[in-house]
């Protein structure tokens, strides 16, 4: 059973926006922003929801360039995760009831306060590659398998 999702990365080099999630799964850990589909909505468009509710932008330019599976040992529910760049967007990063948004500095992101994921598909995604990839856990911080390769492009790559 999959569970699809978005996330969303706000990048403009040097620095690349996250935000502090403030409660639920994920709650204390820094990321992007995205989340479930509500029903009958496209991917792209909840990935624009999920911006403007999270911390208050509105995208004006989305491309996905990633494709993430998560599987956590002895939960059947795979995470699908499609990862997209904001291009462009209107208003500024507000906190919201459910994250503090922060700009960092990319040469200082701050993995240790990150999924454990971050630390293998993030570099693809800072060079502007796009990337396919598995992850599984046991438990929440520790990865037993990976496999991750770049993809010449995410729309075409099976």
């Amino acid at each position: 059973m999959n569970k699809l999702l978005t996330l969303c990365l706000i990048h403009e080099p040097p620095r690349l926006l996250l935000g502090l999630k403030k409660r639920g799964f994920g709650a204390g850990l820094w990321n992007g922003f995205g989340g479930k589909l509500q029903p009958g909505e496209s991917i792209e468009d909840a990935a624009r929801r999920e911006c403007a509710e999270e911390c208050g932008i509105r995208v004006k330019e989305l491309t996905q360039c990633g494709h993430l599976e998560f599987e956590f040992k002895g939960d059947p529910e795979i995470m699908d995760v499609h990862v997209f760049r904001v291009g462009g967007y209107d208003g500024e990063p507000v906190e919201s009831e459910e994250m503090r948004p922060q700009w960092f500095d990319t040469a200082a992101l701050p993995y240790d306060s990150m999924w454990a994921d971050d630390r293998h598909w993030m570099p693809l995604f800072l060079a502007g590659k796009d990337f396919r990839g598995k992850f599984l856990f046991d438990g929440p911080d520790k990865i037993v398998s990976v496999d991750l390769k770049e993809v010449p492009d995410i729309r075409t790559a099976a």
